[in-house]
């Protein structure tokens, strides 16, 4: 092998020529998390085929091999880029073959090689490397750089624990400063990368500057881990030697008769646990916890934690309840006074009170009141607890995500606390309250858990009488309580949470219900909240009807609340002005007061030409009336849907478009008319979603108005769903779209003949004034929803 010289750059100080070993073929050894440095012995296991193959043809041919260390984070080495490029030559001293296949082989480093080429990649990765091979520097710049690397590596040993303490003699032993800076990485526990650096160093003073760099941190880091461990070991014998000379105290204020705040403190919740009225479960569990609090320093993390949850478990009302009031005349009246109309509500807690009279260990049941926003769902739950004399709890679930917030937190957590149930039981003070969980529609969940789930056990009777809270961590019977809960619409709550609560539907209110409200209810309390006495404003029922037709026209009562609300401000200011006069409010002065209605009869006018029907829909919010548009222009036979339609009410229009096809022959239409025209329906409004199958019957008939020329009835409205062979079924929410067809003016209402009872439940004033037409298939809705007796637009 050739030798020729080189020299590096210019340095501060000056090193002797560094020879360099011409460029020689090596086969390449991968090895991993470890660095193989010159004149070093380092034992290697191999177990794929490539490097056995490797080790194989190296020893048979007497070669030494390239040894590189695989870089971080790569799993499978592929080719020399994922491989540090400075690597080490080697000979291989010893192979000894595993039992499971692979080979066990010694290795001893002799020179550092720079990778320049790969040679090949098969059978294993061959390259053309560059030996290097360094004379060693003199002077006394390395006498003290080696002096001070000594004295590094000997307090490094006396430090860690882990290295032995014979090498301190060998590295006096070691004269070469190169092999000495090798020598005291190699046995480092540092990332790879920093060993890889130091490999990679070729010029000696540089690398023995980078060995006492890294001995001197790795001194500072042991220096700092023996601080901190001499502080924990004297807080150790702090604590201990605290603890006897508190026992000691204790003892010498025993026998002075002096006071200890914490065995009072300790003797104080043992009479309260006493005197809680705990099940057996409960009191052993708050009895162990005392146990721990009384040997406990109060100083300790841990003594805060137990003395709260003790508190928690003392003041929980485990055997206090209230007393029902039994008296069903007072319940009648009570409920009465706060609520007009609701019947089949009414009738529901009469009936739970009458059987809690007959039995007293009767369950209580789990009611949930469905209905939409603004008809009293809360207001009534706070009317029934009244009736019963049971404390009143309120909870909003709507938003909740976290199932802590029913179940509780575990102790172990830092700021634990029970969840909403065991909490508001405790504010209440009582373990029979009146419990109202309101929006229970809306519970949501992510991944902190599903509080519906969490709820299964509270809403079901035969189950909580053991409710374990997590904080808690022992049962607590919530059998006595009575659960009422509130929702919007049914669809969103889980079917096995629905399943254990008895459904109450309450609608939205009919016309004179709303104007018997506003008298009884909302204009005095309205009054009373702007200082104003009943007879300084005087609001005739003509004028009600009147804001309840053109202003609000809703379900609930929250807007026409607000509309009474404006009318009252203004004879406030009036009246604040200096003008005492009482004021009458009659139907002709609503417009001075609220503005131009916001609602106008359009019934006849919509429905005036042809392709033009009204439906009616039930939202979440109550019944609306809805029209449905339909035209047809030349074309090819498309149906083009717009309006925001969901995809049942897109299923609707094609059964619709279907059956007239079907019966186009007979209709006396042209089948042909519909090949050649492009049909269009809209639902206005298109802003809001609209789903559902109910709007069937109303699309066919715009339709069948559409193409026949038939105008439709300007004094009807319809509900029902279609089939392909023409019949009408049954849909929901009848009561909701009897109310709005009464709102607007509607004198005629097509529903299907399944429905008829649904019809029988409606409040006789809210049906006055209205025919209803019941049909059971497409003919006979036809026959009352269409004017035949001339044609729109058609010519013969």
């Amino acid at each position: 092998m050739s030798v020729i010289t080189g020299e590096e750059g210019t340095r501060a100080l000056p090193e002797p020529v560094r020879k360099i070993v011409e460029a020689v073929e090596v086969a390449v050894l991968p090895i991993r998390d470890v660095v193989l440095f010159p004149e070093m012995i380092l034992p290697v296991k191999v177990d794929d085929e490539k490097s056995i193959r490797l080790i194989d043809d190296a020893l048979v041919a007497k070669k030494k091999i390239g040894v590189q260390t695989i870089r971080p984070g790569v799993e499978e080495v592929e080719g020399p880029e994922h491989l540090f490029e400075v690597g080490t030559l080697a000979n291989i001293l010893k192979k000894i073959m595993m039992p499971d296949g692979g080979v066990s082989i010694l290795l001893q480093g002799t020179a550092r090689y720079r990778v320049e080429r790969v040679v090949s990649r098969d059978p294993y990765l061959q390259v053309l490397a560059r030996v290097h091979v360094e004379d060693v520097p003199e002077g006394k710049e390395v006498e003290a750089r080696v002096a001070l690397l000594r004295e590094l590596f000997t307090r490094f040993v006396d430090l860690s624990g882990y290295l032995p303490q014979e090498l301190k003699v060998m590295v006096v032993n070691i004269d070469n400063p190169a092999q000495l800076a090798d020598f005291c990485v190699s046995g480092l526990r540092i990332p790879v990368e920093e060993k890889q650096k130091v490999l990679e160093e070729f010029s000696v003073i540089a690398r023995l500057d980078l060995a006492i760099s890294i001995f001197t941190r790795q001194i500072e880091v042991l220096e700092i881990g023996k601080g901190i461990e001499e502080k924990v070991r004297d807080q150790m014998e702090k604590t201990q030697r605290e603890y006897f000379l508190r026992e000691q105290l204790k003892a010498i204020q025993k026998e002075l008769g002096m006071v200890d705040e914490q065995a009072q403190e300790v003797e104080r919740l043992r009479e309260k646990i006493e005197k809680s009225g705990m099940p057996e479960t409960a009191r052993k569990e708050a009895e162990e916890e005392l146990k721990r609090l009384a040997i406990m320093h109060p100083s300790s993390a841990e003594y805060g934690v137990i003395r709260t949850y003790l508190q928690w478990m003392v003041e929980l009302p485990w055997d206090k309840e209230t007393e029902d009031n039994l008296d069903i005349e007072r319940a009648r009246r009570v409920l009465d006074e706060d609520h007009y109309g609701l019947e089949k509500v009414k009738e529901r807690i009469i009936e739970f009170l009458a059987v809690r009279r007959l039995r007293s260990e009767a369950k209580s049941p789990i009611l949930c009141f469905v209905g939409p926003p603004g008809v009293g769902k809360t207001s009534l739950g706070r009317s029934i607890a009244r009736a019963l004399g049971r404390k009143f709890i309120r909870v909003s679930l709507g938003g909740m995500r976290d199932e802590a917030e029913i179940r509780g937190h575990r102790r172990t957590y830092i700021g634990a606390m029970p969840g909403k149930i065991i909490q508001e039981i405790k504010r209440a003070g009582s373990k029979n309250p009146l419990f109202m969980l309101d929006e229970i529609d809306k519970v949501g969940a992510d991944f902190r858990g599903d509080p519906a789930s969490a709820l299964l056990e509270v809403l079901d009777p035969e189950q909580n009488n053991a409710f374990v809270d997590h904080y808690i961590g022992v049962p607590f019977d919530l059998s006595r309580v009575m659960f009422i809960t509130t929702a919007n619409v049914l669809a969103t709550i889980p079917p096995a949470l629905r399943d254990r609560m008895e459904e109450i539907e309450i609608p939205g209110y009919t016309l004179e219900e709303k104007v018997e409200i506003v008298r009884r209810h909302l204009l005095p309390r309205i009054l009373e909240d702007h200082g104003l006495g009943r007879r300084d404003v005087t609001i005739t029922k003509r004028a009600i009807r009147k804001v309840i037709r053109d202003y609000t026209r809703e379900a609930g009562l929250r807007n026409l609340e607000r509309a009474i609300a404006a009318i009252v401000r203004k004879v406030a200011v009036r009246f604040a002005s200096g003008e005492r006069t009482p004021v009458k409010v009659d139907a002709p002065q609503v417009r001075e007061y609220l503005g131009p209605e916001k609602f106008l009869d359009e019934v006849r006018e919509r429905t005036a030409r042809t392709g033009v029907a009204t439906g009616l829909a039930w939202t979440p919010v109550g019944g609306e009336i809805l029209f449905v548009e339909a035209t047809k222009m030349p074309g090819r036979g498309r149906l083009v849907l717009t309006g925001s339609l969901g995809e049942v009410m897109k299923e609707s229009a094609q059964i619709a478009l279907s059956y007239l096809k079907s019966r186009a022959a007979e209709e006396g239409v042209d089948p042909a008319l519909f090949e050649k025209s492009d049909i269009h329906v809209h639902v206005p409004s298109g802003a809001i979603p609209k789903d559902g199958p109910s709007a069937g019957v109303t699309i066919y008939t715009a339709l069948f108005s559409l193409f026949t020329g038939y105008p439709v009835r300007p004094d009807v409205a319809m509900t029902g769903e279609i089939t392909l062979r023409g019949y009408v079924l049954p849909v929901g929410g009848i009561k909701e779209k009897v109310l709005a067809a009464k709102l607007a003016g509607i004198k005629r209402v097509i529903l299907p003949k399944r429905n008829e009872k649904d019809v029988e439940e409606i409040p006789a004033e809210s049906k006055k004034g209205i025919s209803f037409i019941y049909v059971s298939d497409m003919e006979q809705l036809i026959e009352q929803a269409i004017v035949r007796r001339k044609r729109h637009g058609k010519k013969k």
